[in-house]
């Protein structure tokens, strides 16, 4: 998962895309870059780490300009490495860097055509450097020294015939302006918003609405699926849809735990979408668990609050917060091996054993998908005196891995493939166990837009909506995401570490 942001602006850039970053970082923690353009030059700086220490005064002075892109990341395959820090740059046609958000599912046989019938060298094993020459090639094709926003579209419409899986992109084309499109099923989310000064109109695109709140823009809509909007020097928006047949397919886990509560995607309230998780699984738990015993329900921070909040008044139960976070450890779903991920969960919370002790509990988390962070919780509330521990998660049994840009693990390493209920909450140490069921998560979310007819739900019951998606694929991502694959990519950066220290 990544974020994205573009701005065209009247004014220097940098601060903007700097702050709107920040507001994104909850969607990528590895590694973070801005590019910005000034008078037909391009400055760029990326590297591994968070906003706030990839960027110092030095970094920022030198990004020049007024217009420019942004990008935070974290993995959704391999090893985490700086060479795959955005955004990309690609010098022909006009000089091209762009931004991704998503996964293509056919990048390893575009890898293959770029090379053998585009002539095109890619440098990375990043698919959104794949992405980047797919573009540049099309819009190369159009044979022109100078371009419109027509010729941007085509070249658009010729990623979406050759692309295949997610991706909400922003691209800055030197000279002319930023276009800012969608996949054909509208997978990853992606936003637009204006605001005007004395000296014109101003525009953003962004991942979520949140960054073009807290920047003072005003959110015009959603880029539609199959979609591209170009923004050029002047401050002119042109729109066209470049899909031969969209859909909208929006990925339901944004709403479950990706996207801050605050954002508005595909016009549906993340935070309203929460509270109606809530409603959901309170009335499976009086229908299931209709005798229960719960004294008090208590959230594990910080995307399942808004749920566990509504949960507890439709249970008429008590709700408290039992879990301090430290803020300084990053997201245990998206850290790179298990080993550092059970190792930092104790450090990121720690209980408050009075509102244990002696009681019945009810964990209520966002999800569950390799069980390892729900089993140390569980335990972590019995050792602050729990006498009982049940647990609650907002979101169906992750059965399947993500194709679409989310960092879920090997198949293998999901707790809930090839396990039922019992044998999950077994697995977790729970007392019992309920999931929400995916059709009332499909209500809770669809409610806020009755347009969306459907959306991805492929991690919970393993319907891939692009197609393409055959069992090799599956096992060569096993064997890209796996743990042990991961645990080996970090030897090998030690040992590159230590080779530069020896020099």
């Amino acid at each position: 998962m990544c974020g994205i942001i573009g701005i065209v602006s009247r004014q220097e850039v940098n601060q903007l895309l700097f702050d709107g970053l920040t507001v994104l970082q909850h969607r990528g923690q590895d590694a973070a870059g801005i590019v910005t353009c000034d008078n037909g030059r391009l400055f760029l700086r990326k590297d591994n780490g968070l906003v706030r220490d990839v960027f110092h005064t030095r970094h920022m002075m030198r990004l020049r300009g007024n217009m420019g892109v942004g990008h935070v990341r974290y993995p959704t395959a391999g090893c985490s490495s700086s060479a795959e820090a955005q955004p990309f740059y690609v010098n022909s046609p006009f000089g091209i860097t762009l931004a991704h958000n998503g996964n293509l599912t056919n990048a390893g046989q575009l890898k293959e055509e770029l090379f053998r019938d585009d002539l095109r060298h890619i440098n990375t094993d990043s698919d959104s450097e794949v992405l980047l020459n797919v573009f540049a090639h099309e819009l190369q094709a159009c044979g022109k020294l100078t371009i419109g926003e027509g010729d941007v579209f085509d070249a658009v419409a010729g990623v979406h015939r050759r692309c295949q899986g997610a991706y909400a992109v922003v691209a800055m084309i030197t000279g002319y302006g930023i276009v800012g499109f969608r996949d054909p099923y509208g997978i990853r989310p992606v936003v637009f918003g204006r605001r005007e000064n004395g000296a014109g109109t101003e525009w953003i695109i962004a991942s979520e609405s949140v960054a073009v709140d807290s920047l003072g823009f005003e959110r015009v809509r959603d880029i539609a699926p199959g979609e591209a909007v170009f923004i050029d020097l002047d401050g002119k928006l042109h729109a066209r849809q470049c899909a031969e047949n969209p859909s909208y397919a929006p990925c339901i886990f944004e709403h479950v735990y990706f996207a801050r509560p605050d954002s508005f995607i595909d016009e549906i309230s993340v935070y309203k979408s929460r509270l109606r998780m809530g409603d959901m699984l309170a009335r499976k738990i009086r229908r299931v668990f209709p005798e229960h015993d719960i004294d008090v329900v208590i959230p594990i921070p910080d995307t399942s609050r808004t749920t566990a909040l509504q949960l507890s008044y439709k249970l008429d139960v008590k709700y408290r917060e039992g879990f301090i976070k430290n803020r300084y450890i990053g997201r245990t779903f998206i850290m790179p091996g298990q080993k550092q991920r059970k190792k930092s969960v104790r450090q990121k919370l720690n209980a408050i054993n009075l509102e244990f002790r002696g009681k019945n509990v009810l964990l209520v988390d966002d999800s569950i998908v390799r069980g390892t962070t729900s089993k140390q919780i569980i335990q972590m509330a019995r050792d602050a005196g729990a006498k009982k521990v049940y647990f609650a998660s907002a979101a169906p049994p992750v059965r399947y891995p993500n194709v679409y840009g989310i960092d879920m693990p090997s198949v293998n390493e999901l707790i809930g493939h090839n396990r039922d209920e019992l044998q999950i909450s077994q697995a977790i140490g729970a007392d019992w166990l309920v999931y929400q069921d995916l059709e009332d998560l499909i209500l809770a979310v669809g409610k806020g837009n009755p347009d969306i007819a459907r959306f991805d739900t492929s991690c919970f019951d393993g319907n891939y909506i692009t197609g393409g998606v055959t069992r090799d694929y599956l096992a060569r991502l096993e064997q890209q995401r796996s743990d042990d694959a991961k645990a080996q990519c970090h030897a090998d950066d030690d040992i590159v570490i230590e080779l530069y220290n020896a020099k």
